[in-house]
């Protein structure tokens, strides 16, 4: 069974590329998990008719306060079936205010673990949406506990996409040297400026020891899908760009490449990489706008 976890700042399109993702591999036939490890509970939406699931932590509040507890949580009550069979979980989080949210992550985790979700349902891939903004211990705890052992870091064009996803590098390089865990690659999914965001996020990704291993352009297709709660596998079956994600999910599973990451030590030098090509593609569209 391959673990593949999806890290990235949020708002970057970790639920939009993990639901097409899912949705890409189930068409080739694979039974998948998705596993939306973020309080907002919202990563299967798109997979489960853009309605919100009943998370496994507010499963476990409500038992506790009628005088049970774990014991009497089954599958059935956290594990739902989304559009063409994908198998949909949301860890939820704490009450606002209350607990880690990260630490709840891993509870969730270990709950499925312990009433094995992945035996029972013959999963061969399980892909985890994790929140990446600040890499605390709790977001760490899907690595150290060995869920999270593929990792993709997506990102836009943006320097604080860069920005976060070198602090999750960061984390990656701590706990890869003690579990069988690595940077897979890095993904983008495109702001709009595809030239520059290729070229900022190749040289992004060879430092950090990987590649960039698919580009996904902006679309208003995939962004009037995220409006309706649609996989664009489902919206438009057809289009170039379920042909994009069709794309995306050869790559992952052709890549076999696990390594340590080399994160830049210092913002300034992620500055100076960024800076660098951000002048150079000012410096271009000066001499196209001369030419026309």
């Amino acid at each position: 069974m391959r673990q593949i976890a999806i890290y990235g700042k949020g708002g970057i399109g970790k639920s939009t590329v993990s639901s097409n993702l899912s949705m890409t591999l189930r068409e080739r036939g694979l039974e998948v998990m998705q596993v939306g490890c973020d309080p907002k509970r919202d990563s299967t939406r798109s997979l489960t008719g853009g309605k919100m699931i009943p998370t496994v932590l507010e499963t476990l509040r409500d038992l506790v306060r009628v005088g049970r507890d774990q014991s009497a949580i089954s599958l059935e009550d956290i594990v739902f079936t989304g559009y063409g069979g994908v198998h949909c979980v949301e860890s939820g989080g704490p009450e606002p205010g209350i607990g880690c949210a990260g630490r709840g992550v891993l509870t969730a985790l270990q709950i499925l673990k312990d009433l094995k979700a992945f035996d029972t349902y013959n999963v061969d891939v399980v892909i985890y949406d994790i929140l990446g903004d600040v890499v605390c211990g709790g977001f760490a705890q899907p690595i150290r506990a060995g869920f999270a052992q593929e990792i993709y870091l997506l990102c836009s064009g943006s320097f604080m996409s860069l920005y976060a996803a070198n602090n999750i590098a960061k984390g990656i390089n701590r706990l890869a040297q003690r579990r069988e865990v690595g940077l897979a690659g890095v993904i983008c999914n495109s702001s709009g400026d595809e030239q520059f965001e290729k070229g900022v996020l190749s040289e992004f990704a060879e430092m950090l020891g990987t590649r960039l291993i698919d580009f996904i352009p902006r679309s208003p297709v995939i962004q009037s899908c995220e409006v309706e709660g649609r996989t664009v596998l489902e919206h438009s079956p057809q289009s170039a760009e379920a042909e994009v994600f069709r794309h995306l999910a050869q790559c992952v599973l052709d890549n076999d490449s696990r390594i340590i990451p080399r994160p830049f030590e210092k913002v300034e030098e992620l500055e100076a990489l960024y800076r660098r090509h951000f002048v150079h593609e000012i410096k271009s569209q000066t001499v196209q706008t001369e030419k026309e």
